[in-house]
């Protein structure tokens, strides 16, 4: 589950001095990989900077939203970032190709991943998609979870067209390409057709008998895994996530400030709409959560093992 929006290709130095606030000397240097570009979704890690959570942890921070999101997990397997983020199904291809990766928090824990079509469509229900077309963009999970949902709604995947549209959900729905979209995500996707005068008719996979996942978590090498300053960083994290809660509009403004080019309509909905999606305890580890996904992922042929859950996932204890 790639994010599919590129909101922006900058680069983030937390270390830099934000609303006036002086450069803290900190001890402990840390780097940390975005998912993708740098966006609401990121909105504890960037708080805890904001109100100086990681200041006041000893934490020197850098972000790195990369150019390409497959290359994070593999440069945290080579040592070379203390932190990525990453999505939950990703860590069972990770444990499967044996790279020294392992969950070490969560940053958001429920789905944002949805199918989604549009009024006008003819599509009310899941038994509509019969002998439509759906767009996706990951090969093997994407289609997994239309297979999965359309089962579970009584329609057979083999009356169903899929089609690799290559992360252009919004283009392909809207162009009629495709009746319906896999990967849109609840937060960005849905209101980008709702801006553009679409009324979005939606299906959450986890009605549909896809079970539940972490949307983002944080990963670390397994050397490093139990180095305090992961803990530090995840304490500061959660710090910044309650401030967040607590002052949505302040943090708001200190994102824009930031990153002047993503004050649009978009991403200031998305940065409220997703507040109720973070984790309160980024520690905390659903051990059965993550199991039950193993099982999914092993049911559909996407991973040929079943490692035990330590081998990919972890909770760490605050300092």
């Amino acid at each position: 589950m790639l994010r599919k929006l590129l909101l922006s290709a900058c680069v983030l130095a937390i270390g830099m001095p934000i609303m006036g606030m002086p450069k803290a000397h900190a001890d402990q240097k840390m780097t940390i990989l975005l998912d993708w570009f740098v966006n609401p979704d990121h909105a504890p890690i960037l708080a805890a900077e904001y109100s100086g959570a990681f200041k006041r942890h000893g934490l020197d921070v850098t972000i790195i939203a990369p150019a390409d999101p497959s290359l994070p997990p593999r440069q945290i397997a080579a040592g070379q970032a203390d932190l990525a983020l990453t999505y939950q199904p990703q860590l069972y291809l990770m444990a499967d190709e044996g790279l020294p990766v392992v969950r070490v928090g969560t940053l958001i824990n429920k789905p944002l991943n949805v199918l989604a079509s549009i009024d006008g469509s003819g599509i009310k229900t899941m038994a509509d998609f019969k002998g439509k077309k759906i767009g996706y963009s990951v090969a093997g999970l994407d289609d997994s979870v239309v297979d999965t949902m359309l089962e579970h709604a009584g329609v057979s995947p083999k009356d169903v067209t899929l089609v690799n549209v290559n992360f252009a959900l919004v283009t392909a729905l809207t162009s009629h390409q495709v009746d319906g979209v896999i990967g849109a995500y609840r937060n960005f996707e849905v209101n980008e057709l709702k801006d553009m005068g679409k009324t979005p008719v939606v299906f959450i996979p986890e009605d549909y008998g896809v079970p539940a996942d972490d949307e983002l978590v944080l990963i670390a090498n397994k050397k490093e895994a139990h180095d305090p300053k992961i803990a530090a960083f995840l304490e500061a994290m959660q710090e910044g996530a309650a401030y967040l809660q607590a002052h949505p509009d302040e943090m708001w403004a200190a994102f824009i400030k930031q990153h002047p080019d993503l004050n649009n309509k978009l991403n200031k909905t998305a940065w409220y709409q997703t507040l109720p999606y973070f984790a309160k305890d980024p520690f905390t580890l659903d051990q059965k959560r993550y199991t039950d996904y193993e099982q999914f992922m092993l049911d559909h042929k996407l991973i040929k093992t079943k490692p035990a859950l330590a081998d990919y996932a972890i909770e760490l204890k605050a300092p």
